[in-house]
């Protein structure tokens, strides 16, 4: 039995991680535990980056970011499930890491959709969290 669950959502890979959230929604309609759907947007906050943007511009994407992602869970988390958005801004891997932790989560379900070659040069968020998360982990391909 599962108390809080991470589900973890590219908004740009809605359609490859859809096994994936069925398996988040079943887990927790059965453990009776509150499902935490989340988003991470680009690293707007890096000087690099924030350097090509105004202040509001990056605020009114992260706004967008947001609106989206609850219209994501409106259409695709039934009602019954106590359901909670977070977008975050930075590396997915270790945002993922870090919602965990904040959430007590005790199952991460995570959707994967990367090709074997962007993993071998990029490396894949869901490898990272297999390996550094503290709780249950479930990979969806």
């Amino acid at each position: 039995m599962y108390k809080n669950i991470l589900f973890p959502v590219e908004l740009e890979h809605t359609v490859e991680a859809e096994k994936a959230l069925a398996l988040a929604i079943d887990e927790a309609r059965r453990s009776q535990a509150k499902l935490t759907v989340m988003t991470a947007a680009p690293g707007f906050g890096m000087p690099i980056v924030a350097s090509y943007f105004e202040a509001n511009a990056v605020k009114g994407a992260l706004k967008e970011v947001a609106r989206h992602l609850k219209r994501y869970i409106a259409d695709h988390v039934p009602d019954d499930i106590e359901t909670k958005a977070v977008v975050v801004e930075g590396n997915p891997g270790e945002l993922i890491l870090k919602q965990a932790q904040q959430d007590a989560a005790d199952l991460i379900v995570i959707p994967s959709h990367n090709s074997k070659i962007e993993n071998l040069f990029l490396g894949s968020v869901a490898a990272q969290v297999v390996r550094h998360a503290t709780c249950t982990v479930t990979v969806v391909k």
